[in-house]
């Protein structure tokens, strides 16, 4: 499964959203080497109840807004 993701660096609260076909996630890590990018990661796992190692970032390393690929659902 492909989601399209815009990301939300720096924020106060961990926080998932969806608006239209795009989610929302903030996350409080910075985007400094590739920090924001893992925390991510581990946000999507957790939100699809999957492991970490199923969510794999596809495009947008550098941007805020990016995709993942999630398998297994």
């Amino acid at each position: 499964m492909r989601v399209r993701v815009r990301v939300h660096a720096g924020s106060r609260a961990l926080k998932i959203e969806q608006r239209g076909d795009e989610l929302h996630v903030w996350v409080g890590a910075h985007p400094v080497d590739g920090k924001a990018n893992v925390a991510v990661i581990e946000a999507l796992a957790e939100n699809y109840d999957v492991p970490k190692s199923t969510v794999r970032l596809t495009s947008g390393h550098t941007s805020k807004t990016k995709t993942f690929e999630i398998d297994g659902l």
